[in-house]
């Protein structure tokens, strides 16, 4: 329940800071990462029910946010969870690689939708993002592969 109240209220709480203090988008990209982790966490534990998470956070977001804010990051949500739904749907990898492989084929399409239509796509908030998201999901990637070996092993 943490990584489903947590993924809400970071998407509503950095939709609102964008709305807020657009001239800190370079340290909002770098929360974006956050956002990402938590996302999958959710869709590990709750599944498909990831999706009534998001839909619920981006309503909230069109209440509390600025309506670009709000429908930019609606769309980029769209794209890269119907990518996560597909990738964990399709592949039979191990999860650990259905989270990586899903978030690097969604963290870049997400990245330049969201920024372009808020018109904040420069070299710094992009570099940021994506280095921050894909940072955060290596890290996520590594400790689950790492217990995936331990209680190979333990067995």
């Amino acid at each position: 329940m943490f990584f489903l109240i947590a993924y809400i209220a970071s998407v509503v709480l950095i939709n609102y800071a964008f709305s807020s203090a657009p001239h800190l988008d370079v340290i909002w990209s770098a929360w974006g990462g956050l956002v990402f982790i938590l996302r999958d966490m959710v869709q590990t534990r709750f599944g498909h029910g990831a999706l009534l998470a998001m839909l619920g956070a981006l309503v909230l977001s069109y209440i509390t946010s600025e309506p670009a804010i709000a429908l930019a990051s609606a769309t980029a949500f769209a794209v890269s969870e119907l990518i996560d739904w597909l990738v964990f749907s399709i592949t039979k990898r191990p999860l650990h690689d259905r989270l990586w492989l899903s978030s690097a084929l969604s963290i870049p399409l997400d990245t330049f939708i969201f920024f372009g239509m808020i018109g904040a796509l420069t070299p710094a908030v992009v570099g940021t993002a994506l280095g921050s998201k894909f940072a955060g999901v290596t890290v996520v990637w590594l400790a689950m592969a790492w217990r995936a070996r331990k209680n190979a092993c333990a067995m």
